[in-house]
């Protein structure tokens, strides 16, 4: 049997890049894809799916800005469905957990033609020490507007183990895998275990903070989502990595202690 073709958009980010890896090292045909390779990839420039998505037999798909942007159920049906014209069999999607506009976006790669697995992923362990909290970090101090509630914090390497599977194994076709770490935390809780303080504030002065760190449509994007899956609705932990892998997701300390060490 022919070794399938592997596509990975947002092959730079966080999950993109160790999908990237673990592919290549396991001797997979991989195309990784971002606005910087060649051929580019770009979500809002629909003309750079055509030749990324030739000769592609299965595809790991993660959105920017984020599932739930405006606008993001349109995008992923058009390229859903240039994937299927293109030939593509399997789409793995990264969704947010908690997310309506992710779970629509779901919907479309459930309702089509093509194989599917669906990775809905808690807030990433990594997001303290890769993107834009870094720089509150490294201050000592993690600004947000999360009040007292409780995150089951994922670990970025825990989702790439199960986005491989899923495209590499057949027997994960057509499941979704609501993938979170293995306890709840708060988020002071987690500031603890990072060695900094959490400083709880309101959506503007998040908003605020945000836009001067990466500009007003994206802190605008940022905070809106914060507010709308950080008030609870997220407070349990999930079986996906068990279910996908058979083992125990990663604690958050072991996780912030590799990516500290």
């Amino acid at each position: 049997m022919n070794t399938p073709r592997l596509l990975v958009i947002g092959a730079t980010g966080k999950t993109g890049r160790r999908v990237t890896a673990r592919l290549g090292a396991g001797g997979h045909t991989v195309r990784a894809v971002s606005r910087g390779s060649v051929p580019p990839f770009d979500w809002e420039v629909p003309g750079t799916w055509g030749p990324v998505l030739e000769g592609i037999d299965r595809a790991y798909v993660t959105f920017v800005p984020d599932l739930a942007a405006p606008g993001a159920v349109d995008t992923i049906t058009a390229f859903t469905q240039a994937a299927a014209d293109a030939g593509v069999q399997r789409l793995v999607l990264l969704s947010g957990r908690g997310e309506p506009g992710a779970e629509a976006c779901e919907q479309v790669l459930v309702t089509s033609a093509l194989e599917h697995t669906i990775v809905r992923a808690s807030w990433f362990a990594q997001n303290f020490t890769e993107g834009h909290l870094v720089d509150g970090v490294r201050e000592g101090v993690i600004a947000l507007p999360a009040g007292d509630v409780r995150e089951p914090f994922v670990d970025v390497d825990d989702i790439a183990d199960v986005v491989v599977a899923a495209l590499t194994q057949d027997h994960h076709v057509g499941r979704l895998y609501e993938v979170t770490g293995p306890r709840l935390l708060s988020f002071a809780e987690a500031a603890a275990v990072l060695g900094v303080t959490y400083v709880p504030v309101t959506t503007d002065e998040f908003r605020a903070a945000m836009t001067e760190i990466a500009g007003p449509d994206y802190a605008a994007m940022l905070t809106d989502l914060c507010d709308e899956v950080l008030d609870g609705r997220n407070e349990s932990v999930a079986q996906g990595v068990q279910q996908a892998l058979r083992r125990a997701p990663r604690e958050f300390a072991d996780v912030i202690g590799g990516s500290r060490g």
